[in-house]
Order: structure tokens, then C-alpha cells, then sequence
């Protein structure tokens, strides 16, 4: 289609939707199994947004002036960003590759089997306009040529085509979560930190849903809320720069009742969200215990998490005799009361040179998709293998293991009740793995701020959460609610990064750490140091810090982010993800974010010395 048809159809499109607003009689919604009846007038939406999003991409050229890129750059943004939700919910995986970070991904199936893919995306069109290098336009002619072509086919082969009320309801709820937790943290937009105007634009398209809705709400002051609420959260993000935006009170005040809307949303409706995907639909509050669907994160078909076999998880998780020695345990390691490593720069008894790592916590574990360093297992229940059959740990197979469970009569008599009296390494190891995915309370003085049931945060602690979420660019890895590298709004996906972290904590004579991370075992170049995104929970009780404990305070961690890392410090770190230049933060702005860090220690260690 050429820029003509483009802008012919983009305006008849929009005729069509100001035809349909004034035309539409009241009309019920569909029941929950049968196609929604507002299918066609969204489908139309999208389309718009998606021809405009093509448009202004069409007219880039290398022949143009930068200046003339850069304005078509923005206008195409713009309308990238109104059809943004409708992707995520109804196209995730071209949403993922138009909007990819300029960074390698390398996809590995077996030695065979390895993809190095360089993205194409708008987050790299944006860097190469913007950026102060000049860019080439062999670089820019790439990236160009797969969106021109990546787009219309993304219109062509829409499968938005049966959907139910329940996946609009579930759209605009996804929008939500993703422009609280990603969306207004600079992820999106590294460049241009234009992360607040593209929010905007979010919203901009679920008011014209819930306007193509309008007459489905049987209770109108609903539907009136949601107009009041999302005009005060456009204003409120009209309001402010990026660095100075109050995302602490947005996502109190805006997120969690957009969250509760949705709810009334569903009742008045008469509709139930799916409750088989990573997060819990009725939750209201993003910091809630039960934000997340902890099914979804466990194994298929496993049995239920139960105080039972988490009390019976917790007595494995301490018990000596499991292992080949009969003097360490899941314990020794991982010490509660520093919640849940040992305080020591290199675990004990890890003799292999290659693989001297830090204990990383177990707290909030269970909401991730990759486990050890260097993502190696998949699950909980199969990082215990590693475990148990490592030579430096339990030293231990897991027959014996088994074994060792049943000789014990006091295990015999839980396993009775609890597992239909079969003890088996399976069953051993889900329970352990019980008792670790019970260890995310989200009950910190942070959460509980959040949930309303104190406001004792201090100014300098609600800077910290607006740094680390804003100008430091923290949250742009460490993703909230868990602060750890799991992508929202999805969830199913934990990031893994390089920072060239230094072998000692020198910032003056700097050596890059020798630990390969992922390169390992395939031994891909791209891979080289990068290492999983752990949690920043009860990080005032975990140091020493990184996957070597190179740091041993929270302020040594903040200044090497602060100089960028290890490219910052003038180490040669290809594929580093971390931006070399220096985030520019004041010695107060540093403090405030430890400050912040310290408010989300679980309610159960706050008083440990």
C-alpha cells in the first residue's frame, strides 16, 4: 500500500469510528463463550492505529534530512504506542520483535541450534536517530526495511478475530500492569526518556475502548469513573519530566484503582477473567501477596501449595542427613536470617574455579523462569537436582535421597497425609520447593505502604522509589513487583544482563571478573558474562553483592551502576547491557535509593541486627 492509500484509509477509518459512536444503539455483551459483539468496531481501531503506525514509517528514508526522520520517527511513535495494548494481548510475539531493546538475543536450542539475532525494532530506530554517534545508513536501511515490511504483515495476518469481552477486559488490564511496572520507567524509550508522553498514548487507547463500551455498563457511573480516572491520569502525566515524576503516588493512586475498576468492570459485566495465566485477575493492588498465580510458576499438575507441605519443605529444607556427609543442609547455605544466603562472598564448599559465586537469596525465587547464575535449570524442583547431585553440595543421587526420606518414620507419617504416603525424590523435591515458593510475604514496609495499611514512608524513601523506577533506570531490570528480572506484563520471561562487574572492588584499577556466566556450555561470544537478574528484596540483608560478592555495600553496588559499569570504568565489555555513561546521580540520590532498597526488607527481618 503506498502513502496515498495509507492516508486515505487512515482518514476513512476514523470516519468510520465517528459513524459507528453516533450511529450504535445500545447493545448487550456477548456470554462469555460466544465472540464479542464489539469485536468489529475495535478491529477497526486497530487497524487505524496500525496504518498510521505504517504511514509515517513509510515516508523514512536515508535520503531524508535526520531532522525529517526524527519528526516521522516521533508521529510513528505516537500511533506504535495507541496500538501497543492491542498487541501485547492479541499479537505478544510481534510486539516483542517491534519493540525489541537494542540488544543481541541469542535463542540456543542445542549446539546444532544457535540464532544470534540482532533486532530491528523501534527502540533500535530511536537510538540510532538520537544518539550522538552517527549512525550508517546501511544500519538505519535494516531496521527501516523490516518494520516497512513487519508492520502491514502484521495487519494481513491479525488474528483479532473472535475474541470475547473477557480479552478486552484483559487487554485494558495487561495495559495497566505494563505501563505501571515498564512502560513509565524508560524501557521503552532509553533514548529519548519520552517514556511519559508514550503512556499517554497507552491510555488514549483504552479510553477509546472503553468508549466503544460505553453502552455495555449497566451501571453508568462505571463507565464514568473510568473517563474521570484516565483524564487525571493523562493530566498527571502531562504534568511532569521524566526525572521528576511522582511514580511512587501514580501507582498508588492510578494503577491500583485502574486495577480495582477492572474488577467492578467484570461484575457489572457479568463476565470472569481467565485465571490460568501468570497473574491473578481480582488482585487490586500491584503489591498484593496474590498478585501473582503461583500455578503458573510451578511445575504442571503439581500438587497444591498447603501449610502442610510447606511446614513439611521447611524440615527437609533444614535437615543434615540428606546430604552425602550428614553436616550440611539446604540451610547451611541459605540462612534465614539473612534472608536466605550466608553473608559470605563465595558459597561454601564451591571448589570449582570456574563457578566462584555468591548464595543468591531464596526470597521471592519462585517468580522467576531461569534458576542458578547462569539460568541453567528451569525450575525449583530441578535446581534441587543440581543440587543434590553437585560433588561440593549434597553430593548426593537422587535415589538415595529418596531413600534415606523413607527410613525416617516421622517423614513416613507426613508423606501419609500429604502426598498419598508415595515418598519419592519427585515428592521430596516438591516439597522443599513448596516451602521456598512460600518465602514471598510481600509484607515490607514498602508493600504495606502500598496497600494502604500504613504511610510511614519518609520523603527520602518515596525519592528513592521514584529514582530507582525513573532516572537511575533501575527498574528497567529490575522490574516491580518483585524487583528482579521477570518481564512484564507477561511474566514468563527472566532477563539475563551483562555489566562487566570487576574482579575486586577497586573502581580505581579496575580488572573484569574472569566468570564466563552464560557463555557456557555453548560457548557463544554473545553470551559471554551475562548472569540472571536476582531480586533486590531484603537486599539490606543479602551482601556482599553481584554473582562474585565483589561489593560488600549497597553503596559500592550504587556507584558502579552510577559510572556504568564495566565499560564505565573503561573495561572492554562487549555486548555489555548496561549503558556506559554515568546516570548522573547526586550523593543524596544515592542514599535515597539505598534508603528506598532498605524499605523493602520482609516484615519478619526488619528488626534482625
Amino acid at each position: 500500500m503506498g502513502v496515498k492509500g495509507f492516508g486515505f484509509f487512515f482518514v476513512a477509518s476514523l470516519l468510520l469510528l465517528v459513524s459507528c459512536k453516533e450511529e450504535r444503539e445500545t447493545r448487550l455483551l456477548a456470554s462469555n463463550d460466544l465472540e464479542s459483539v464489539f469485536n468489529e468496531d475495535i478491529r477497526e481501531y486497530y487497524f487505524t492505529t496500525l496504518d498510521s503506525t505504517a504511514l509515517y514509517v513509510s515516508q523514512m528514508d536515508t535520503l531524508n534530512s535526520v531532522e525529517t526522520n526524527r519528526e516521522l520517527f516521533l508521529k510513528s511513535r505516537k500511533w506504535y504506542k495507541r496500538v501497543e495494548p492491542m498487541l501485547i494481548a492479541y499479537d505478544y510475539e510481534n510486539y516483542l520483535s517491534m519493540n525489541a531493546p537494542n540488544l543481541t538475543k541469542v535463542e540456543i536450542d542445542d549446539y546444532q541450534d544457535i540464532k544470534v539475532l540482532h533486532p530491528k525494532s523501534f527502540q533500535v530506530l530511536e537510538e540510532l536517530l538520537f544518539a550522538e554517534e552517527m549512525f550508517s545508513n546501511k544500519e538505519l536501511n535494516s531496521v527501516l526495511g523490516y518494520l516497512k515490511v513487519r508492520i502491514p504483515f502484521v495487519r494481513k495476518n491479525h488474528i483479532l478475530i473472535n475474541q470475547r469481552d473477557r480479552h478486552h477486559l484483559k487487554m485494558i488490564r495487561d495495559a495497566i500492569v505494563n505501563i505501571a511496572t515498564k512502560g513509565i520507567t524508560g524501557f521503552d524509550s532509553p533514548m529519548l526518556s519520552n517514556s511519559l508522553n508514550e503512556a499517554v498514548y497507552n491510555y488514549e487507547t483504552l479510553a477509546k475502548v472503553l468508549d466503544i463500551y460505553e453502552n455495555a455498563f449497566t451501571n453508568k457511573s462505571i463507565y464514568q469513573s473510568w473517563k474521570e480516572e484516565i483524564a487525571l491520569t493523562i493530566s498527571d502525566l502531562n504534568s511532569s519530566d521524566f526525572d521528576s515524576f511522582d511514580r511512587y503516588t501514580f501507582v498508588k493512586n492510578h494503577t491500583n484503582k485502574q486495577l480495582d475498576l477492572i474488577n467492578m468492570t467484570a461484575m457489572d459485566w457479568g463476565i470472569t477473567l481467565n485465571t490460568s495465566r501468570t497473574l491473578n485477575p481480582t488482585i487490586n493492588n500491584l503489591f498484593d501477596k496474590n498478585f501473582f498465580n503461583m500455578k503458573m510458576f510451578s511445575e504442571l499438575r503439581e500438587p497444591q501449595l498447603t501449610e502442610g507441605r510447606i511446614k513439611l519443605g521447611q524440615k527437609l529444607f533444614n535437615d543434615t542427613s540428606l546430604s552425602s556427609s550428614g553436616a550440611i543442609s539446604c540451610a547451611t547455605c541459605h540462612i534465614k536470617e539473612k534472608a536466605f544466603t550466608d553473608g559470605l562472598k563465595i558459597a561454601v564448599g564451591v571448589n570449582n574455579k570456574e563457578l566462584q559465586r555468591n548464595t543468591p537469596t531464596l526470597s521471592y525465587s519462585a517468580y522467576q523462569t531461569s534458576f542458578f547464575y547462569d539460568g541453567r535449570s528451569d525450575g525449583l524442583e530441578d535446581q534441587i537436582v543440581n543440587v543434590a547431585n553437585n560433588e561440593d553440595e549434597f553430593h548426593i543421587d537422587l535415589k538415595l535421597l529418596e531413600q534415606k526420606v523413607q527410613a525416617s518414620t516421622d517423614y513416613k507419617v507426613q508423606f501419609d497425609s500429604l502426598y498419598n504416603g508415595i515418598i519419592s525424590d519427585l515428592n521430596v523435591r516438591n516439597a522443599i520447593a513448596t516451602y521456598i515458593r512460600s518465602l514471598a510475604p510481600f509484607d515490607s514496609k514498602f508493600d504495606r505502604n502500598m496497600q494502604d495499611l500504613e504511610a510511614s514512608l519518609t520523603d527520602e524513601e518515596i525519592k528513592g522509589f521514584n529514582l530507582f523506577m525513573g532516572k537511575a533506570t533501575c527498574a528497567t531490570c529490575h522490574f516491580p513487583p518483585v524487583f528482579n528480572g521477570t518481564v512484564p506484563p507477561k511474566y514468563m520471561e527472566t532477563e539475563f544482563e551483562n555489566l562487566g562487574v570487576p574482579k575486586t572492588d577497586d573502581f580505581d584499577h579496575p580488572e573484569l571478573d574472569e566468570d564466563l556466566g552464560q557463555y557456557f556450555p555453548y560457548e557463544v561470544s554473545e553470551k559471554r558474562n551475562f548472569f540472571k537478574t536476582s531480586t533486590v528484596r531484603n537486599s539490606e540483608l543479602t551482601a556482599p553483592y553481584m554473582h562474585n560478592g565483589v561489593y560488600d555495600n549497597l553503596e559500592d553496588v550504587i556507584t558502579f551502576y552510577n559510572v556504568g559499569g564495566g565499560q564505565g570504568m573503561g573495561l572492554n565489555v562487549p555486548n555489555q547491557t548496561l549503558p556506559a555513561d554515568s546516570l548522573g546521580l547526586t550523593v543524596n540520590e544515592s542514599k535515597a535509593i539505598i534508603a528506598f532498597l532498605r524499605t523493602l526488607t520482609d516484615k519478619e527481618f526488619e528488626n534482625i541486627d
